[in-house]
């Protein structure tokens, strides 16, 4: 299995300044970051289903997620400013290649009735949000340990300025778009 970052810099980076016509390497878009990040409205009532969020997520990314709490007071939802409502993680460097490249090769082949992911979920800057129903996919997430299935957003930040260069790259890195 060829690393993510090697795959990059000897595949993606000559064919993108083919097909966008770039002059500099530097001008290439790359990934920045990647955030997995864990909503759970569940844990107004349930405060053990946050800890057992974060310890799937610390296991699903190698590094401690930080809680995310509520900003605004919501009524009808019984959330009150500052509540503990979810947990979210950024990876960079050596991780962020680490868990892409566990993602595209390992996790995106196990979902159930997989036909590729949808390529409309670029948000107008070249970024791109997947979101992912069951924390069951990954390897490292003991299918008997866990209390209740839940979901994950993960959001690749690239230095792109358009969707089309973001597609491009995240295509040529090998991720498995809907035709």
């Amino acid at each position: 299995m060829v690393l993510l970052e090697e795959r990059y810099q000897k595949e993606c980076v000559p064919e993108l300044m083919e097909h966008f016509g770039y002059k500099n390497p530097h001008q290439v878009p790359k990934i920045e970051k990647v955030i997995l990040n864990i909503g759970l409205g569940e844990a107004i009532e349930n405060p053990k289903v946050l800890d057992s969020a974060m310890e799937e997520l610390t296991l699903i990314s190698g590094q401690k997620p930080v809680i995310t709490r509520a900003r605004k007071s919501i009524a009808a939802f019984k959330v009150r400013e500052g509540m503990p409502i979810g947990c979210r993680v950024t990876l960079r460097r050596q991780r962020m290649y680490d868990f892409l490249t566990k993602l595209i090769n390992i996790a995106i082949p196990r979902i159930r009735d997989f036909r590729g992911i949808p390529p409309k979920s670029f948000d107008g800057n070249g970024n791109y949000t997947l979101g992912i129903k069951e924390q069951i996919i990954f390897p490292e997430i003991d299918y008997d340990k866990i209390d209740k299935i839940k979901g994950m957003n993960v959001t690749i930040v690239t230095s792109a300025e358009t969707d089309s260069e973001s597609r491009r790259l995240l295509d040529t890195l090998g991720m498995p778009f809907r035709k």
